[in-house]
């Protein structure tokens, strides 16, 4: 009985508003495509058929709805090397087992991996991707005349001025149109889609890569297709977060990573190459009013219907207008409550977010970025929670048992703090160590433990530990049974 709502939520609510949506998506793509196989270093049609492919597949079997999916910068950088010294072909052979690989990591549930990036790196992503996609359209501006910097300004002046007199109509498709017809009834010498490349004009074919099938030719694809899928999947995830805050609703991750891969796999065989989620596409997708399947749907066929159908029109569009949509879209990506975040957040975030957008930016690599940022994370985590740790001594009346309280986190940012907490000279008969406080998360922290016991037996006392609780004890038992005998207590004195 649920069936129908759910393909109703997916797919039929507000059906004009995301077919328009879906079509002003399908026009910025195609300067991104073509852009993108100069990249790697291929005809324009093998970024444009891929844009396609894995557009309409994710659509169906992707897990976020309204994310649009299509050849990305992040993996066409990767490709260059393997186009270049194996041939097209073999970038064909790697696009599908690209998509196995990220298949099988869907199955193998990593999408779960996305828990552990935190929003400090989310901000530092997002802030550092609106600094790339604004620059990347400064290229255009390079020996232009005044004509290109009025028609961007006009085109950002109706996209912020036309949602005054009606939302029902994406206002950053309006510009397009509007700036394109004034820019060819003026005659303006207006740089064009049509001068980024050839469009191709036929439909792409179902073929298999011509390449030996041969544990050669694995070895020679195997390590290209690991690096797109993990960018292509850390990418994808990220964008799918992002659209989820957008747009207040959930996603399922793992589904996501296997919609990605069958979407790469079915490119591979129809002559495009690899390719993931776009957070510029994304976002003019959900401002435009995008918010199902058939928005990202419609804008991989629209693409494929006017490079192939309406190709002479859209050779005519001026890149002016595409520049001030990806302007806006830079404008509207870029988390510009991250500056007061700066002097209210504590400092190790505010280090995390500014490593992360430095690091994407210098290298225009954003998985470095990302890794960077987590990395970081992990270590302010890791000394924070290090900190939280506290041991403190009391004597018996007698002076012949001293008792040691241990309360916080022991594990290997802690553990040496635990062993120098101590004292090992003039130790009395007995000495007591009361854990009901504190939790054993590794190794080192056994380990630790088991290094103080040695070392006050080593002094002739005798060495009592209680109050393990049930998961600290788990470990002794598995990792220092051997190393501390009895008397170890678990669960209180």
């Amino acid at each position: 009985m649920r069936t129908f709502p759910n393909f109703r939520r997916d797919w039929l609510t507000n059906v004009p508003t995301e077919l328009l949506s879906g079509a002003l998506v399908a026009l910025a793509l195609i300067p991104e495509a073509i852009g993108f196989s100069i990249v790697a270093g291929v005809d324009p049609k093998v970024g444009l058929y891929a844009s396609f492919s894995i557009a309409v597949t994710s659509a169906i079997l992707g897990g976020r709805r309204a994310m649009i999916s299509a050849a990305t910068a992040s993996t066409a950088v990767l490709m260059i090397t393997l186009v270049r010294d194996h041939g097209l072909q073999y970038l064909f052979a790697a696009t599908i087992l690209m998509g196995l690989l990220q298949v099988v990591a869907g199955a193998a549930r990593l999408g779960l991996v996305m828990k552990f990036v935190s929003r400090s790196v989310m901000t530092g992503f997002v802030n550092a991707l609106a600094i790339l996609i604004f620059m990347a359209q400064l290229p255009q501006f390079v020996g232009a005349d005044w004509h290109m910097y009025a028609m961007v300004a006009a085109g950002l002046a109706v996209i912020y001025l036309f949602p005054l007199l009606t939302k029902r109509v994406p206002s950053a498709l309006v510009s397009i149109i509007v700036i394109t017809a004034f820019s060819i009834m003026a005659g303006l010498k207006l740089r064009t889609v049509g001068d980024m490349g050839p469009l191709p004009s036929s439909l792409p074919l179902f073929s298999v890569p011509q390449v030996p099938f041969t544990l050669e030719t694995l070895r020679i694809i195997f390590p290209y297709s690991l690096a797109m899928a993990a960018v292509g999947l850390l990418e994808s995830l990220l964008t799918a977060r992002i659209v989820d805050d957008m747009t207040d609703t959930p996603s399922n991750k793992n589904r996501e990573c296997m919609g990605q891969g069958a979407a790469n796999f079915v490119t591979g065989f129809l002559g495009g190459m690899g390719g993931c989620a776009m957070i510029g596409q994304s976002v003019i997708n959900v401002t435009a009013g995008g918010r199902t399947r058939l928005s990202t749907l419609f804008a991989g066929c629209f693409l494929l219907f006017l490079i192939v159908v309406a190709g002479d029109w859209v050779r005519r569009i001026p890149m002016a207008a595409l520049v001030a949509v990806m302007i806006m879209v830079s404008i509207s990506t870029f988390e510009w409550s991250s500056f007061k975040s700066l002097r209210s957040h504590p400092w190790q975030s505010s280090v995390v977010m500014l490593a992360t957008v430095i690091v994407v930016v210098t290298t225009r690599d954003l998985s470095k970025g990302v890794f960077v940022g987590v990395l970081l994370s992990g270590v302010f985590f890791a000394g924070k929670v290090a900190r939280m740790f506290e041991v403190k001594a009391a004597s018996s009346s007698d002076g012949r048992t001293l008792t040691y309280y241990v309360t916080g986190q022991v594990f290997f940012a802690s553990s040496n703090s635990l062993v120098d907490a101590i004292g090992y000279q003039d130790v009395p008969a007995h000495v007591r160590i009361d854990v009901s406080g504190a939790h054993f998360w590794d190794v080192s922290a056994i380990g630790a433990l088991d290094d103080i016991v040695h070392k006050l037996r080593r002094h002739g006392a005798q060495v009592e530990v209680v109050g393990l609780n049930e998961a600290s004890a788990s470990m002794v038992d598995r990792f220092a049974r051997h190393r501390l005998p009895e008397p170890v207590r678990k669960g209180g004195a």
